[in-house]
């Protein structure tokens, strides 16, 4: 960890967008933010003995020179965001303002925060784990309500509830074993299993579980994409301008009308989906063309789900069969013009044209892609380094079992449950480098 981020030096960041707007928000926080802020302050002795969680309102000053009226925000250790004495100035939010105002506090002696600086504090303070530090980047990034809403059970602690309470049902297990190798001559209960493998069972159940959520999380917070592919003339543009609610794609009677691929974000049953409008799939001697499908083909390839419609009106043909059969990716048929055919079973029939069937193609969509697991969980995890975490808990769990079926010794399966117990409290960040939190917290924004 680079000096820097270990310490309690007074940092000063703007914590809203670097634009033009009514009102801008700069966070402070370190060792004398106040005093340093009364430096500059229109009223220093009333800042320097305001008490916690209220408001003083004066004027910033810079060698002499009004700089903004602005609010102060009084926050005292250790009932704050970052666990230190912090501040927060609210000025106006004019880009030149800002930019004075952080000018000002550097000349009365903070420094720029680095990137997720703040939140890194307030770990290292102890008001956040890992998980909870995690999902504060993940509701600002958050595409949808969905998406903000799951990241804030996170931020409540659903997350950190749920791996303290593995860690927990582990530990019990792993105090059993160590026991017995500690005291090997001691007796037990003659019914006492060592380890207790149906406990063990049923925290891989859960772990298994956990990991299995990571695909729904990572859609609800990145989005999925969501490619529109079939024959020409079949209403891929119409399902596309239907879907969007706008008309974007062009749509007319003549085949091939679409040449290039159109995208646009939607939300779909509360998912971020990036809809892609593509070329018809088909043979053409067209250079321009010919290009144009091999984009939808490659497109089609590389999709989190593809709708490939059929013109109701002609029916399925061999080429509409083949796609389907031979898809890399998960598919989803989707019967067009519903009204003038009525469709076979397994094909979910619509019609772009009224609206028809749309309420049930969303659904059919939201279900494909987020393939829920049998077992539901109340909070899901959404990055990377838990996912990882998670998958070696399971395996080490996996390998300990494996050698517990095996009639293997106790010294030999001890590890394997160690080695869970450990990936768990990285999670949190019980268990934690240097290495890894600048990792973590450098991806954050400045303001965070």
């Amino acid at each position: 960890m680079k000096a820097l981020y270990g310490d309690d030096s007074p940092i000063a960041a703007l914590a809203t967008p670097k634009a033009e707007s009514a009102l801008a928000l700069i966070r402070c926080s370190g060792k004398d933010t106040l005093s340093l802020i009364a430096r500059c302050f229109s009223a220093p002795a009333q800042l320097e003995r305001a008490p916690a969680h209220s408001i003083v309102y004066g004027w910033l000053n810079n060698a002499g020179e009004k700089i903004d009226s602005v609010l102060v925000s009084v926050f005292h250790a250790p009932r704050s965001y970052t666990g230190e004495e912090s501040a927060e100035i609210t000025c106006h939010g004019g880009v030149a303002v800002v930019e004075a105002v952080l000018k000002t506090l550097r000349a009365a002696g903070f420094r720029a925060a680095l990137p997720g600086e703040f939140t890194f504090r307030a770990f290292m303070n102890g008001k956040l784990d890992l998980t909870k530090a995690e999902s504060v980047m993940e509701i600002v990034r958050a595409k949808t309500d969905k998406a903000r809403e799951r990241a804030v059970q996170r931020l409540a602690g659903d997350l950190e509830a749920q791996i303290q309470d593995l860690k927990r049902c582990l530990l019990a297990i792993l105090a059993g074993i160590e026991i017995v190798l500690d005291y090997p001559d001691e007796e037990l209960e003659s019914d006492r299993e060592i380890p207790d493998t149906q406990a063990a069972c049923a925290v891989l159940e859960r772990l298994r579980a956990l990991s299995a959520s990571f695909q729904q999380e990572r859609l609800y917070q990145e989005g999925a994409l969501l490619v529109i592919a079939g024959r020409p003339n079949a209403g891929k543009s119409s399902l596309f301008n239907r879907l969007l609610r706008e008309d974007r794609s062009i749509v007319t009677p003549v085949p091939g009308t679409t040449r290039d691929w159109i995208e646009a974000w939607i939300v779909i049953e509360g998912l971020p989906v990036r809809l892609v409008d593509t070329a018809g799939l088909h043979d053409s001697s067209d250079t321009l063309e010919q290009l144009g499908i091999n984009r939808s083909r490659e497109l089609a390839s590389c999709a989190d789900l593809v709708l490939y419609v059929i013109d109701g009106a002609h029916g399925l043909v061999p080429k509409d069969e083949d796609f389907i059969r031979a898809s890399p990716v998960p598919l989803l048929p989707v019967w067009n013009k519903a009204d003038t055919a009525p469709a076979p079973e397994g094909y979910r029939a619509v019609s772009a044209k009224t609206g028809a069937g749309l309420a049930d193609l969303g659904k059919d969509i939201a279900a494909a892609l987020l393939s829920l697991p049998d077992r539901e969980i109340p909070t899901g995890i959404a990055s990377e380094r838990q996912k990882s975490l998670i998958d070696r808990a399971v395996e080490a769990l996996e390998g300990g079992l494996a050698l517990v079926q095996a009639g293997q010794t106790l010294d030999l399966i001890a590890p394997h449950f160690r080695d869970a117990l450990t990936a768990l409290g990285e999670i949190t960040g019980e268990v934690s480098t240097a290495e890894l939190l600048e990792t973590i917290f450098s991806q954050f924004c400045v303001g965070k």
